[in-house]
């Protein structure tokens, strides 16, 4: 009997038991092959797509691998392969007033709260156009160029409607150093200005835009040189400046400025005001540096043969005009003593015994009737005086009136003037080793040895003395031009330039210093005239610079002017 009541109990579970194992078998072969079409599904659908795209031919390019890791503009870069500018990725802040959804307000704070803390983050930025923008709700750009330190400020905000887009940015990693040389890229991808326009196709070709553009610039240099003329700038509150450091033997550019500056990376209204260049695309009268062209000129043309000959210094009346030197300088004046005391009359009477042909062709070959030779794209037509130039005309622009040319149109004189007689253009392209331009002959070699003595001398007893550095050898010229106005030459305003080359015993750079309208101050000793103010910066820069160009002081070495010397009294010049 216990037996009929255990039996079935049990043959019942067991039956049970492998009932449910195949049940859940089944569940499973089918959740598998469930899984498994899914996939098939997914593959097939990607497989169509592929198929469909390779049909039509959508999304395919010309661009490789290769192209696709190139940064969308070339990189640029000084002599030393010193990154000047270049792409990177980068973000901008874009305001989107629907983050938090269509029917709620575009920001949890007020918009006057939330501009003060971005102005926190971008000093420069104007708080109440900012709030007012916010407030409108109307959707836009608050500002480009955002850097990483910065984007992380605004993430910390917490303000969703605050969004940073990434976008390939061109950044340029020394600020405002070279900005005139440089220029900059505009919201349209292009170079305004500068060596970005005038490389355009060149960055932006996939073929070549991976390899860096060498610059002629040093950037070195570049900072010494912008460093000495703001000090200079400031010193004597001048409305502006402008330098120039020249290879003599290349025609490179080792560094240009022209102040007040503009930064690339934040270009604003003041920046787009300070983008005329002076070095290249303003042209002045540059006054007295001229003096040692006329010279060179007279020299040339076997005038000025016997430099102990003493000439009339005298007021010079030419029809109802009178040249008159800024201080009497004696009755008469050797060759050495003109240049030294800076002499209007005895200039003047060496170009009209040179004469308007031969001074004119020899202006004509240094470039002076043309736009300067260089590649940026903003250069000044000089004031040129034409064809036929009458006496008086003549013999202002022997002493620097009457003509008016950039301070580049003057440094590639001078570099003729000293090193050998050969004018070559100047570039902003770095030169390889025995690929310098020929050039022309402007000079004798002779002249130009001549030269050297005298634009030494200049630095030794005269006007340049203030620009002389123990064991460089510097030799240079002053010039102060009064600036035209609507009603004649406006004695208060003056252009004031230092015109120099180191070292004089073989001479390898030229350096020009201009200031525009220098007032005079405690630390010009309150005179506005170049000896005070536009030699001094050319004295602290030469020091700077000529160590990194391989030009060490050596005060046993020197030009040797030793047959000029006795010409010229031991007695200090006044300045001019």
């Amino acid at each position: 009997m216990n037996a009929f009541a255990i039996d079935p109990p049990i043959t019942y579970g067991r039956s049970r038991i492998v009932a449910d194992r195949r049940i859940a078998v089944l569940t499973a072969k089918m959740r598998v092959l469930m899984v498994a079409g899914g996939f098939a599904v997914l593959a097939l659908i990607a497989l169509l797509r592929i198929v469909f795209f390779g049909m039509s031919g959508a999304g395919s390019g010309p661009m490789n691998l290769q192209q696709a890791l190139l940064p969308p503009r070339g990189e640029i870069v000084d002599r030393n392969g010193m990154s000047l500018a270049r792409n990177y990725p980068a973000r901008a802040l874009w305001f989107n007033p629907e983050a938090l959804g269509e029917d709620g307000a575009p920001l949890v704070r007020s918009p006057q709260l939330v501009a003060r803390e971005l102005k926190a983050i971008f000093p420069d930025l104007n708080e109440a156009v900012v709030a007012r923008r916010l407030a409108s709700g109307k959707r836009g750009y608050l500002r480009r160029h955002v850097l990483p330190e910065e984007a992380n400020r605004v993430f910390d905000i917490g303000e969703l409607a605050l969004e940073l887009p990434e976008e390939a940015d061109r950044y340029y990693p020394q600020g405002s150093m070279a900005a005139h040389v440089l220029g900059y890229v505009g919201a349209d991808g292009k170079g305004k200005v500068g060596m970005e326009e005038v490389l355009q196709d060149r960055l932006s070709d996939p073929a070549r835009r991976g390899a860096p553009v060498a610059l002629s610039i040093d950037m070195r240099v570049q900072g010494a040189l912008e460093d000495e003329l703001s000090r200079g700038m400031r010193s004597v509150e001048a409305k502006g400046a402008a330098g120039i450091v020249l290879d003599v033997e290349t025609g490179e550019v080792l560094a240009l400025a022209s102040l007040p500056e503009f930064d690339p990376n934040h270009l604003d209204q003041q920046g787009v005001d300070n983008m005329f260049n002076r070095v290249t695309n303003q042209v002045y009268e540059l006054g007295s540096t001229f003096k040692p062209i006329t010279v060179a000129s007279a020299i040339d043309a076997g005038i000025v043969r016997d430099f102990g000959k003493r000439y009339d210094a005298t007021p010079l009346r030419v029809g109802r005009f009178t040249i008159h030197d800024s201080h009497s300088m004696g009755n008469t004046l050797n060759i050495p003593e003109t240049l030294i005391h800076s002499s209007n009359t005895v200039t003047a009477r060496l170009a009209d015994q040179i004469g308007s042909t031969r001074l004119r062709q020899t202006m004509i070959d240094l470039g002076m009737n043309e736009r300067p030779y260089i590649e940026l794209p903003a250069k000044g037509f000089p004031i040129w005086p034409g064809k036929d130039w009458p006496r008086l005309r003549t013999m202002t622009v022997g002493f620097g009136h009457g003509i008016a040319v950039t301070p580049l149109h003057l440094a590639s004189a001078y570099a003729a003037m000293v090193n050998g007689g050969i004018w070559r253009p100047a570039t902003l392209y770095k030169v390889a080793p025995g690929h310098a331009p020929r050039g022309r002959r402007v000079f004798k070699e002779s002249t130009s040895s001549r030269m050297r003595q005298l634009l030494r001398m200049i630095t030794s007893y005269g006007t340049g003395r203030s620009a002389d550095a123990p064991g460089y050898r510097v030799g240079g010229k002053t010039g102060s031009a009064e600036k035209p106005g609507a009603h004649g030459y406006q004695k208060k305003l003056l252009i004031s330039t230092f015109a120099a080359a180191f070292p004089m015993d073989h001479p390898r750079y030229v350096v020009i210093s201009m200031l525009d309208e220098p007032k005079g101050t405690l630390a010009s000793s309150y005179q506005r005239t170049a000896a005070w103010n536009a030699a001094p910066i050319v004295g602290r820069l030469v020091p700077r610079i000529g160590p990194l160009l391989g030009v060490r002081p050596d005060e046993t070495r020197d030009v040797d002017i030793s047959d000029l010397r006795p010409m010229v009294p031991e007695a200090g010049v006044a300045a001019e």
